[in-house]
């Protein structure tokens, strides 16, 4: 079981392929290192084993199977996110007023995963309607982070990211808006990627326009991710821009991956948001290391210089449109911070909107430009190492104090509005042994380059084999 535990999720599919382990095999392993580990963590709070073994069987007698098909998992358990509808499984959205909700139908990206094999095992906790960047909610408290259990884990996509980092499981999703996948990602010492807008089908959802939120697949390597990115790409006829899988697999990109050749490297892009040392000397020394390649790194980066306006309007916007039926209803049952945000939308006018999405147009055309110069860029994914657990967000870094509570992931979220591709890669650890992540972004539309150099990177780097751990108490 240990030994299943410790395999990539690549390597445990070739074994699927071959034979030499089955879904229920997997499926057994996978709880019993749930049932060893989550007492002290909480990462994964609702398990659907019955559903899964039901799943494994069909798969294990031919009834669902997909050939050569390279994004085929074979039966491998996942977790999935509890913001996203599996059929017949408790999704609570993190919110006490759906507490016992049992959906009938289940998420485009949970029906595209399971039709490619991937079997759900559990639901990841993640913070109420998934906004804000630590993981706790009303229904399931606080998930912790293995590295020190007194730490929190990040969010809002913490849950995945914790099941990971502990064996629970070989591949989890997660979603996106400001810096839900990657924060996490950094803090439990595992890889993220914010795919580009469409390139994992999205619905039903309130917004299906939207290019701010974005579904991802997380894990343990960069390999691992190629591969489960493979597992959830495709049009949706109930996504409206949802893109076709490529003709190449990313899995392709990371097996034939070349370094680049001249990457930018920047310590607070460009100057807009304070970082903690510790962050970023490790982030630094980090990205030098791409010169024992050969690779030319420059400091360096586009101007972003607006891009927390644009970030704060679109964001409110985009509560307003997604969450205004819920809060309009049940305004004193949901957390305040969501609710003020609500409000900050309804102040908006339509000329602050215009402003913005022209803005945010303009910011893009600078970022594309940046790309005919660049193959990557490179900068820290937090502002700060993994603190307090009850500690809800950061209020000062550097002696910089913030406006608003989110303004601390402000290294995340201004890349957001960019739309490029965004991959969190674990780049070093503190002195005390809290892990610290690097942001790698790719050029428009270019996951596939992304993945490969960061795939290079990652060899580089050499530390991507120190998960999964047990869960660690204080010191």
């Amino acid at each position: 079981m240990q030994e299943l535990i410790r395999q990539s999720a690549r390597a445990v599919v070739e074994s699927l392929r071959r034979g030499d382990v089955s879904p229920l095999e997997l499926i057994d392993a996978a709880v019993a290192r749930i049932e060893a580990t989550d007492g002290q963590l909480n990462a994964l709070p609702t398990l659907c084993i019955e559903r899964a073994c039901a799943h494994a069987k069909r798969i294990m007698s031919g009834e669902q199977a997909a050939g050569d098909d390279p994004a085929w998992l074979g039966g491998l358990p996942i977790a999935i996110k509890d913001i996203h509808e599996v059929a017949g499984v408790r999704t609570t959205y993190g919110s006490p007023l759906f507490a016992d909700h049992v959906p009938d139908f289940s998420h485009t990206t949970m029906q595209t995963l399971e039709r490619r094999g991937g079997i759900v095992l559990g639901k990841s906790n993640a913070p109420e309607f998934a906004h804000g960047g630590t993981t706790f909610n009303e229904v399931f408290g606080h998930t912790r982070n293995p590295w020190n259990t007194a730490m929190t884990c990040g969010g809002s996509s913490g849950g995945s990211a914790v099941a990971l980092a502990t064996g629970q499981t070989w591949l989890a999703n997660g979603s996106d808006l400001g810096t839900s996948l990657r924060t996490p990602a950094a803090f439990c010492s595992v890889v993220g990627l914010r795919p580009s807008p469409g390139r994992v089908a999205r619905a039903p959802t309130r917004l299906p326009f939207d290019t701010l939120v974005v579904e991802g697949p997380m894990a343990r390597n960069v390999g691992d991710v190629a591969l489960m990115l493979d597992a959830m790409t495709g049009t949706h006829r109930s996504d409206p821009i949802s893109l076709p899988a490529p003709k190449s697999t990313f899995q392709s990109a990371v097996a034939q991956a070349r370094p680049p050749r001249r990457v930018a490297y920047s310590p607070d892009l460009g100057g807009i948001v304070p970082v903690a040392r510790p962050v970023a000397e490790a982030c630094a020394a980090a990205a030098l290391r791409w010169r024992e390649l050969g690779v030319a790194v420059e400091e360096d980066c586009p101007d972003l210089s607006d891009a927390k306006d644009i970030f704060r309007v679109l964001r409110a916007n985009q509560f307003v449109g997604d969450l205004a039926p819920i809060i309009e209803q049940h305004r004193d049952a949901i957390r305040k911070e969501v609710v003020w945000n609500f409000e900050q939308g309804l102040q908006l006018t339509a000329e602050q909107i215009g402003r913005a999405e022209r803005a945010r147009g303009a910011l893009y055309a600078r970022a594309a430009r940046f790309f005919e110069t660049y193959d990557l860029l490179l900068c820290p994914t937090t502002s700060v190492t993994p603190f307090d657990v009850n500690v809800k967000h950061i209020d000062e870094v550097e002696g910089h104090r913030f406006e608003s509570y989110f303004e601390w992931y402000t290294i995340g979220f201004a890349l957001s509005v960019t739309s490029l591709p965004v991959l969190s890669l674990p780049c070093g650890f503190t002195d005390d042994g809290l892990p610290i992540g690097m942001q790698v972004v790719g050029p428009p539309r270019g996951e596939h380059a992304l993945l490969g150099m960061a795939s290079v990177f990652e060899q580089v780097l050499g530390i991507a084999d120190r998960v999964p751990i047990d869960p660690r108490p204080p010191a």
